[in-house]
C-alpha cells in the first residue's frame, strides 16, 4: 500500500502539482512606493516572482543555491493554517509537534530539536524577525499578520548561526507600510472554537506603525472527569479539572518603521505571546479512569496532586506561559553596492506547566515544569555587491540565561505500589500478599485505586494512612556565543555562481544543577535512606561547571542557470550541535557533582537539485545526504532527562514541491518528501543501532487546490487539501508500542468574497474525516515504565467572517 501511495504521489507531483509555491507565497513587498495591499496578497497566493531573504538579501527563490521553502501570510490564511504544526504539514522535510506550546518539537529532515534542558543546545534554529529564539520553551510563536515563513534545509551556520545544525525556520512579521489600512477576522466552531485576529496600519513614507493581535480559544477535546461532580466518586475534595488539549492564547505585536531617507530603514517590533491552556492529555493504557474506559481516544482522569498549589504553584493542570520579545533592525546603504545591517533582540520567557505524567487517576507521577529564560542577541554585517561578485562579513554575539525547574509530587505508599522498578519489588510483594494490586495493575480495571487507601498503612504497620512526598530538581544554563562569519560569491559568467563561506565561533557554556530530594519516610523505616526517585539530594546547593569550545563551520554552494527560469544548485555544508556540559549530582557522603561532557554532534550535508518554472508550473526537486558523527539522543529515567551520544547516523532523502496554475480560476499545489535515515547499525552504537530517528516519517506528502471563481458580483473561493505521513516512532530506542502508523488528514476552506475582496464569509473543516491518530507517546511516564499517549486533534469545523479596508 505504501509503495502504491508513493508512486501515486510522485506521479501527481511530476504531472501536475507540488508546492515550490507553497513557496509561491513568499513574495516580498518591493521597495517604496509599494503596490496596493490587495494586489500583493493576490500575487502572494496566485503566482509571481518569489522573493526570500534566506541568504540575508532579497533574492528570487530560484536563485538561492539552497533547498528553501516559503509560505506567505496570505497563503497561510488561504489554506486555513492555524498553528505551527499545521503549517509544517505543507512544507516537505518539516514537522512541528505541538503537544504543548511549552514543549514543541521542531523536526527538519527527521532530526528533532525539542530538549527542555537548559544545558543542551538546539539543532534547528528558530528565527523571529531575524533573531534566534531556538530555546524550545521560549520558541513557540503564534502565526498572525505575517509577511512570510521561510524554511531553509540543511546546516546553515554561516547564515543562521550555530543552532542551525539541520536547518532553520524563519518567521517574518508584516511590516508597517504607508497609508491607512486594517483587517479583522473572526471564526467560531465546535468545541467553542473562538478566534479573533486583525491589524491596524497607519503612516506615510517616512514613518509608519502597525498594531496586530490574535486571540484563540477552544475547549479541550479530551474529556477529563477528575473532580467532575456529575461522576461518582469524583467530588471528594478534588479540584474540578478542565477538559484536556484545549487552547487559550493571546498575542499582540506593535511595529514601527522609520525611513527618513531612501538609504536608511529602521524597524522596531515589540511582541507579547501568552498561553493559559488547560492540561495535556497524557493518557495511560495501563491505568484506567473511573468506569474502566480504556483506549487512547476516550475520556481521561488526570487529577494532578492534592498539593498542586503548594508544590507546583498552580491548582489545575495546564500551562501559564508569557513571552516578551523586542527587536530592532537597522539597514543603511553606506555607499553604492555596500549595505550595513544590524539586528538586535531581547526575548524573555516564563512558563509553568503542570501535568499528570502517569496518565491515570492515581496520585503517582505528578510533575510540573517551571522554565525561565532571558536571551540577548546582536548581529551586524556588511554586504557588498558588484557585477562579478557578492560578499558579506559580520559578527554575532548571543547570550542566554535559562533554568528548568521540575517539581514532583506523589503519595509514598501509592508510589511504591505503582512503581515497576526492580529496586522496589520487595515492597510490591508485601502489598500483593495483603491483597493490594501493584505495578501496572495498581489501578484496578474499573479505575479504583486500592493502593491509595491501604498501601501506606500496610507498609507503615498502621502508623500512617497517607504520606505526601514532594521533591524538585533544577538545571541551569548560562551560554555565551561569539562568532564571525563571511561569505563570498564569484560570478564568472551570468550563468554560474560559486559561493564559499564559514563561521568561526567560540562558546562559553556554564551549567548548573541543584535538587531537593528528601529521603522517603517509608523507605527510612526499613533502613533504606534514599529519595523515592533514587536521585541525589544537594539540599538546595547549586553545583556549577563551565567549559569553552571553538569550531569552524564552512559551506560551499554552486548555482547554474540552465535557462532564465530554471536553475541547478549544489551545496556542501557542515553543521554542529554544541557539546553538552551535563551536570547533575552523584549520591554519596557528601553528595558530589556528576559532570559529563557529551561531545559535539557534527554533520556533513551534501545536496543538490533543480528549481524554477516551465510555463504554468513552478517548483523544485532536491536530493540530500547527511552523515552524522556523535549523534546526540535524550533519554528519560525517573523524570530526569539526560543526553548521550548514540554514535554515527546517516540520512538520505528527496524533497519536491511545486505549483501548477490552470487558467485564472484554479491552482494545484503539492509537496512530497522521502527520508531514509537513522542511527548506524554498528554494534558500538548499542541499543540505538539501526533505529530510525524519532518523529521521522519515511514519507510525507501534501496536495490541494485553490479555486477562485466569479459568481455574480462576488467571488467563490475554495481550498481543499490533504496531508499524509507514514509511520513514526516517538522514542529512541524504537518500540512499536510507542509509534503511530501512517495516516491522512483532509481539510477544506470555502466561502464568498464581496466588494472586491474586502468582505468575506465562509466555513472551514479540519480533519474532515475525523481521523484518529497520536501526536506523541512515551513521554515522562515512559521513563518510569508506564508510557502515555496523546491523541491528535479530532474534526474541527466552523464559520469565518472577515473584513478589511
Amino acid at each position: 500500500m505504501t509503495t502504491t501511495l508513493t508512486r501515486g504521489l510522485v506521479a501527481a507531483l511530476l504531472c501536475c502539482a507540488s508546492s515550490g509555491a507553497l513557496a509561491q507565497a513568499a513574495v516580498q513587498a518591493p521597495p517604496l512606493p509599494e503596490a496596493p495591499q490587495d494586489a500583493q496578497d493576490r500575487l502572494a497566493t496566485d503566482g509571481g516572482d518569489i522573493v526570500v531573504t534566506a541568504q540575508k538579501r532579497e533574492q528570487s527563490i530560484k536563485d538561492v543555491p539552497l533547498t528553501v521553502s516559503a509560505l506567505s501570510g496570505a497563503r497561510l490564511a488561504e489554506i486555513g493554517v492555524n498553528s505551527l504544526s499545521e503549517m509544517a504539514l505543507f512544507i516537505p522535510g518539516l514537522r512541528i509537534q505541538e503537544q504543548s506550546a511549552n514543549n514543541p518539537g521542531f523536526v527538519i529532515r527527521g532530526i528533532t530539536s525539542d530538549s527542555g534542558s537548559s544545558q543542551q543546545g538546539a539543532r534547528v534554529t528558530f528565527y523571529y524577525n531575524g533573531v534566534d529564539i531556538s530555546r524550545t520553551r521560549g520558541a513557540y510563536q503564534d502565526l498572525y499578520d505575517l509577511e512570510r515563513v521561510e524554511v531553509v534545509k540543511g546546516p546553515q551556520a554561516t547564515l543562521f548561526g550555530t543552532a542551525a545544525a539541520v536547518g532553520a525556520v524563519s518567521i517574518i512579521s508584516a511590516k508597517p507600510r504607508p497609508g491607512f489600512s486594517g483587517e479583522l477576522n473572526a471564526t467560531y466552531g465546535n468545541f467553542n472554537r473562538t478566534q479573533v485576529s486583525g491589524f491596524l496600519n497607519a503612516g506615510n513614507d517616512t514613518i509608519a506603525a502597525r498594531l496586530a493581535f490574535a486571540y484563540k480559544y477552544r475547549d479541550g477535546y479530551v474529556r477529563n472527569i477528575a473532580g467532575d461532580p456529575d461522576v461518582p466518586n469524583q467530588n471528594q475534595g478534588r479540584v474540578d479539572q478542565d477538559d484536556l488539549n484545549g487552547q487559550d492564547q493571546r498575542g499582540v505585536r506593535g511595529s514601527i518603521r522609520w525611513t527618513p531617507t531612501t538609504s536608511l530603514t529602521a524597524d522596531l517590533v515589540l511582541t507579547y505571546d501568552g498561553q493559559r491552556n488547560p492540561g495535556t492529555a497524557f493518557k495511560s493504557r495501563a491505568f484506567a479512569p473511573t468506569g474502566g474506559q480504556t483506549g487512547d481516544y476516550g475520556y481521561a482522569e488526570l487529577s494532578g496532586s492534592p498539593y498542586s498549589l503548594e508544590v507546583f504553584g498552580k491548582r489545575k493542570l495546564g500551562l501559564d506561559r508569557n513571552v516578551y520579545d523586542a527587536n530592532l533592525t537597522v539597514a543603511v546603504d553606506v555607499a553604492p553596492g555596500v549595505t550595513f545591517t544590524t539586528v538586535n533582540g531581547y526575548r524573555r520567557f516564563d512558563s509553568n506547566e503542570t501535568f499528570d505524567a502517569d496518565g491515570g487517576p492515581a496520585w503517582y507521577l505528578e510533575f510540573a515544569e517551571d522554565a525561565k529564560g532571558d536571551q540577548w542577541s546582536h548581529e551586524s554585517r556588511f554586504a557588498f555587491e558588484g557585477p562579478k561578485y557578492r560578499a558579506s562579513f559580520g559578527w554575532n554575539a548571543f547570550f542566554e540565561n535559562n533554568s528548568q525547574r521540575v517539581p514532583f509530587s506523589t503519595e509514598e505508599g501509592t508510589y511504591l505500589a505503582c512503581s515497576v522498578t526492580g529496586a522496589y519489588a520487595p515492597f510490591r510483594n508485601n502489598l500483593n500478599l495483603a491483597g493490594i494490586p501493584t505495578g501496572t495493575g495498581c489501578v484496578a480495571p474499573n479505575g479504583t485505586i486500592p493502593a491509595a487507601s491501604r498501601a501506606t498503612a500496610i507498609l507503615t504497620r498502621g502508623a500512617a494512612s497517607q504520606i505526601p512526598y514532594a521533591a524538585v530538581f533544577t538545571n541551569f544554563g548560562n551560554n555565551d556565543t561569539y562568532s564571525m562569519f563571511a561569505d563570498a560569491t564569484w560570478i564568472p559568467t551570468p550563468a554560474l555562481e560559486l559561493t564559499a563561506g564559514a563561521r568561526v565561533l567560540i562558546e562559553d557554556r556554564q551549567s548548573g544543577y541543584s535538587s531537593i530530594q528528601p529521603n522517603s519516610a517509608i523507605l527510612a523505616s526499613f533502613g533504606i535512606r534514599t529519595s523515592l526517585l533514587g536521585t541525589a539530594n544537594t539540599n538546595g546547593v547549586k553545583f556549577e561547571a563551565q567549559r569553552s569550545f571553538a569550531a569552524v563551520l564552512p559551506r560551499v554552494n554552486a548555482l547554474l542557470r540552465m535557462t532564465d527560469d530554471v536553475n541547478l544548485y549544489a551545496t556542501v555544508s557542515k553543521g554542529r550541535r554544541s557539546p553538552v556540559v551535563q551536570l547533575a549530582a552523584r549520591a554519596g557522603t557528601p553528595v558530589t557533582p556528576n559532570l559529563q561532557i557529551v561531545p559535539e554532534e557534527n554533520v556533513w550535508n551534501y545536496e543538490g537539485g533543480i528549481k524554477g518554472a516551465v510555463g504554468p508550473f513552478s517548483g523544485s526537486v532536491g536530493v540530500f545526504y547527511q552523515n552524522y558523527d556523535g549523534f546526540q539522543v535524550s533519554v528519560t529515567n525517573n523524570g530526569v532527562t539526560t543526553t548521550q551520544s548514540a554514535g554515527s547516523a546517516k540520512n538520505l532523502g528527496v524533497e519536491a514541491e511545486g505549483n501548477l496554475r490552470l487558467g485564472q480560476v484554479l491552482t494545484l499545489f503539492g509537496s512530497f518528501a522521502y527520508i531514509d535515515g537513522g542511527i548506524g547499525k554498528d554494534t558500538v552504537n548499542g541499543v540505538f543501532a539501526g533505529n530510525r530517528f524519532r518523529l521521522q516519517p519515511e514519507i510525507t506528502a501534501a496536495a490541494g487546490a485553490t479555486l477562485r471563481m466569479p459568481v455574480g458580483s462576488a467571488t467563490l473561493y475554495a481550498t481543499p487539501s490533504a496531508t499524509y505521513q507514514s509511520k513514526v516512532f516517538f522514542e529512541l530506542p524504537n518500540n512499536n508500542a510507542i509509534s503511530q502508523g501512517g495516516y491522512t488528514l483532509v481539510n477544506v476552506r470555502a466561502g464568498l468574497e464581496f466588494a472586491e475582496g474586502r468582505y468575506r464569509i465562509g466555513g472551514f473543516a479540519r480533519n474532515l474525516t475525523n481521523k484518529r491518530y497520536l501526536i506523541d507517546a512515551g513521554n515522562t511516564g515512559g521513563g518510569f515504565g508506564v508510557p502515555t499517549y496523546i491523541a491528535g486533534e479530532p474534526r474541527f469545523y466552523g464559520v469565518e467572517l472577515g473584513g478589511k479596508f
